[in-house]
């Protein structure tokens, strides 16, 4: 990519990978936007835990989950009939299941939770607690288009942005223990 620019977008179009034309606020380019938002949160979140000794072994949890989304992007601008063609690089179950081993390996110094909680604790829980919350409207937006457009949504998509979130409040919690916040509960009034 020689330009950062190139003027092509300036009427309010984009291209997909196959080369294909469609309007900026087409729901595809709206679902690989936000998982473009998403996984550049996760990069502030890895800004912030790889300047911390407790939380630094986790840099390459979240660099795996990353290229994940980016191979997710990358489905999700291009029309299923051209994936093969590109060879864009799958979601697959193994994606999935890595995700459950972090969990389970995360829950393991974790008590079990009694009562719901709220986002908070440490700068790197809350930042993973926004994550979450993104996560789970990637999660609705895919969703949508699929109802809107059966069979365009990839492989183990949903699945694993559903496994993401699920991640995501464990790592909060997680993160809390290692600085020595309690995980503060919902309290009804």
């Amino acid at each position: 990519m020689a330009k950062v620019y190139t003027k092509t977008g300036d009427k309010g179009e984009t291209s997909l990978v196959s080369g294909n034309r469609v309007p900026k606020g087409n729901v595809r380019i709206d679902t690989y936007g936000e998982v473009d938002e998403l996984n550049s949160y996760l990069g502030l979140i890895v800004t912030h835990i790889s300047e911390k000794d407790v939380l630094s072994k986790e840099v390459e949890v979240f660099h795996t989950i990353q290229n994940n989304l980016f191979n997710l992007g990358s489905n999700l601008a291009c029309e299923k009939e051209y994936r093969e063609k590109y060879q864009l690089p799958n979601l697959a179950s193994e994606n999935v299941s890595y995700l459950e081993q972090q969990i389970d390996r995360y829950n393991e110094d974790l008590e079990n939770l009694k009562n719901f909680i709220l986002p908070g604790g440490s700068i790197e829980a809350s930042h993973a607690h926004v994550a979450r919350t993104i996560c789970r409207r990637v999660e609705r937006k895919m969703v949508n288009y699929q109802y809107n457009f059966p069979n365009e949504i990839p492989d183990f998509a949903i699945e694993y942005i559903n496994r993401l979130s699920d991640f995501l409040f464990v790592f909060a919690r997680y993160a809390n223990k290692k600085f020595n916040k309690k995980d503060i509960l919902w309290k009804i009034k």
